[in-house]
């Protein structure tokens, strides 16, 4: 069975639409970390991930805050973020605002490794996205922003039930 023949097989209704993207979106994720893992070797995808996000915060980010971004625990932030302050690439710190908050900061190696290192690789994002169009791209950023409004709907939901709130969300 081919990727292509398991797309048509689920082509027919919305629900097996669905369920396509759902699993298409699981395996899409576990390719990419699968490729990156094995040809950056200074960093995991999910390293990586929380170096982007600590990049672009401003002011730094709480390692709870970045859990959230990241879709994961505190603690899971807090094991990756402890790897990548060893190899230099973050500092970890007491928050100037919260004192029981500690935030997140790269260092100036993490910011080189940006700079110099993992722009190397950018030529590989790019070819990843030359299958599509500009027109294209626009459009599945558009969408992927949806699917995100959809999974915090369903984390909402999801969060509700398990403290027995009623859905205050109108139909």
């Amino acid at each position: 069975m081919t990727y292509a023949s398991l797309l048509a097989r689920f082509s027919s209704s919305r629900p097996d639409q669905q369920k396509a993207i759902f699993s298409t979106l699981f395996i899409a994720g576990n390719k990419l970390q699968t490729l990156f893992d094995s040809h950056i070797p200074q960093v995991s995808l999910k390293q990586f991930m929380l170096l982007s996000l600590v990049r672009q915060a401003k002011p730094p980010l709480s390692l709870t805050r970045l859990g959230s971004l990241l879709g994961c625990s505190r603690q899971n932030v807090k094991k990756l973020a402890a790897v990548l302050e060893q190899k230099g690439f973050l500092s970890i710190r007491p928050d100037s605002d919260d004192p029981r908050a500690v935030s997140v900061r790269l260092t100036e190696q993490g910011e080189h490794f940006f700079q110099v290192e993992f722009a190397a690789y950018q030529g590989e994002l790019d070819y990843l996205f030359q299958v599509y169009s500009e027109q294209e791209v626009e459009t599945l950023f558009q969408l992927m922003s949806k699917l995100y409004e959809g999974i915090e709907r369903l984390t909402e939901k999801i969060n509700q039930e398990a403290n027995h709130e009623p859905d205050s969300r109108p139909v």
